[in-house]
C-alpha cells in the first residue's frame, strides 16, 4: 500500500472516532408566516459531522443548502428538529448564548462584507480583536492568512482598489484568522480563479489536519472536490446522498480488481460504489437462506463463506467456498426467482452490498455488466 493510501486510511479511521461538531436531526423549515403563503423548503434532514472533516455540499439552486448553512450558524431560529453545533443544541439557546456559538464559527459568504474605509489589513484584525488585544499578535496572525492566500502585496489596500477575487480572499482571512473551531462556507471559491481557489482550499485543509477544525463549504465549484472527506448532496430540500469521498475511492478500487467489474467505465463504477453498504458478520452467521427472495448483491470485502444447497438435508452439499473479491446473491435478483442456496459465513465477514432497485439500476444502466454477470451465472449451473 502507498503512503499516501495508507495516510487516508489513517485520517478516515481518525474521523470516524472524532467527536461529533455538527447533528442535525429530522430539521424541517418554512419561509412565510401564514398558511397561504407559507412554504417549507427544508424536509427531514439529517446529518453529523466530526471534528476535523472536510464536507461539501453540491445541489442546485434552490435545493435548500444556503437555509441548511444559515440554521447550522445560527443566524436562523430552529423551526422543527434538532441542530447541535459544537455540543450546543440551537433550539435551546437564546440571544448571548447563540452569539457565543457563533464567535467559535467562521463565516465565509458569496457577499464579501467588508469595510471600504478599511485596508485588507484592518478588516482582518477587525476579526482578531474579538477575541485577543495582543496587537503584536494580531497584526502578525492577519499578515500570515493573507500572505497564505496570495495578497501580501495588497494587505495595506482598500476594498476599493481590490478586484472582486482580492475581496473575496479578504473575507476568507477574516473568518479563518481566529483559527475558528468550524467554518460555514457558501461558495468560497465562485469569484477566484483556479490558483486563488486552490490556495483557499490547501488552508482549510492544513487547519483540518494541524488544529481539528471543521469546514462545512456549499459549492459548485467541482475543482476542489478533492479535498473533502465526504460529499452531501440536496435536492428539493433534502439531504439526497452523503459520501465518505475515501471510502467510495476504495470500494472503486476494490470493484476494479474484480472480472465482473473490471471493464466498467469510472463513472459507472462510481454510480455502484455511491449505494453500496457495508456489513461485518461474525463466523456462522446465514447469510442468505436457500428460499427467500432475493434482496441483495454481495461482494466480500474480507472473509470466506460457504455456499450450501440443501442445508439440513440428506442431500445437503457444498456448491462453492468464495472469499475476498468473489461475489454472490445476484441469481435470484437477475432471474426473479428465490435463492437457490443457503451462504455461511465460514469467518468473519465485511461485505459490500447492493440492495434490489440499485443492483437492477446498475445492471440496467451497463450492458456489458449485465452480460458479464449472466456469463457467470452459466458458468455457475
Amino acid at each position: 500500500m502507498s503512503t499516501a493510501a495508507s495516510l487516508e486510511r489513517s485520517r478516515s479511521s481518525e474521523l470516524r472516532q472524532s467527536p461529533t461538531v455538527l447533528r442535525v436531526e429530522r430539521v424541517n423549515h418554512w419561509f412565510g408566516e401564514d398558511a397561504e403563503t407559507r412554504k417549507q423548503v427544508l424536509y427531514d434532514n439529517n446529518l453529523q459531522v466530526s471534528q476535523g472533516e472536510i464536507v461539501i455540499m453540491t445541489g442546485p439552486s434552490g435545493s435548500g443548502k444556503t437555509t441548511l448553512l444559515t440554521l447550522l450558524g445560527a443566524l436562523r431560529s430552529v423551526q422543527d428538529g434538532e441542530v447541535e453545533v459544537l455540543g450546543q443544541c440551537l433550539h435551546e439557546l437564546r440571544g448571548k448564548e447563540l452569539v457565543e456559538v457563533r464567535r467559535d464559527i467562521g463565516f465565509i459568504f458569496q457577499a464579501h462584507n467588508l469595510f471600504g474605509s478599511l485596508t485588507a489589513l484592518q478588516n482582518v484584525c477587525m476579526a482578531l480583536e474579538m477575541k485577543s488585544s495582543n496587537q503584536r499578535h494580531i497584526h502578525d496572525r492577519a499578515v500570515e492568512v493573507l500572505t497564505s492566500l496570495g495578497l501580501s502585496e495588497r494587505i495595506h489596500y482598500k476594498p476599493s482598489r481590490l478586484s472582486g477575487g482580492q475581496k473575496q480572499r479578504v473575507a476568507i482571512a477574516r473568518a479563518l484568522a481566529n483559527r475558528p473551531r468550524l467554518i460555514l462556507a457558501d461558495e468560497p471559491t465562485a469569484a477566484l480563479d483556479e490558483h486563488s481557489g486552490r490556495d483557499v482550499v490547501n488552508l482549510l485543509k492544513n487547519l483540518a489536519q494541524e488544529e481539528g477544525c471543521t469546514s462545512l463549504i456549499v459549492t459548485h465549484d467541482n475543482r476542489i472536490l478533492d479535498v473533502a472527506d465526504r460529499i452531501v448532496s440536496m435536492a428539493d430540500g433534502r439531504i439526497k446522498s452523503n459520501v465518505l469521498v475515501q471510502e467510495e475511492i476504495e470500494i472503486c478500487e476494490f470493484l476494479k480488481q474484480c472480472d465482473v467489474f473490471s471493464h466498467l467505465s469510472t463513472s459507472t463504477l462510481t454510480n455502484i460504489a455511491e449505494e453500496m453498504e457495508t456489513e461485518s458478520h461474525p463466523a456462522g452467521t446465514v447469510l442468505i437462506r436457500q428460499g427467500d427472495e432475493g434482496d441483495k448483491f454481495y461482494l466480500i470485502k474480507k472473509g470466506v463463506v460457504d455456499v450450501i444447497v440443501n442445508q439440513g438435508k440428506p442431500e445437503e452439499a457444498k456448491a462453492a467456498t468464495l472469499s475476498k473479491g468473489q461475489f454472490f446473491g445476484e441469481t435470484a435478483l437477475l432471474t426473479g426467482a428465490p435463492r437457490n442456496a443457503t451462504v455461511v459465513a465460514v469467518e468473519e465477514a465485511e461485505l459490500y452490498t447492493l440492495d434490489k432497485p440499485h443492483f437492477q439500476s446498475a445492471i440496467a444502466a451497463s450492458e456489458p455488466f449485465r452480460k458479464e454477470l449472466e456469463k457467470i451465472l452459466f458458468q455457475r449451473q
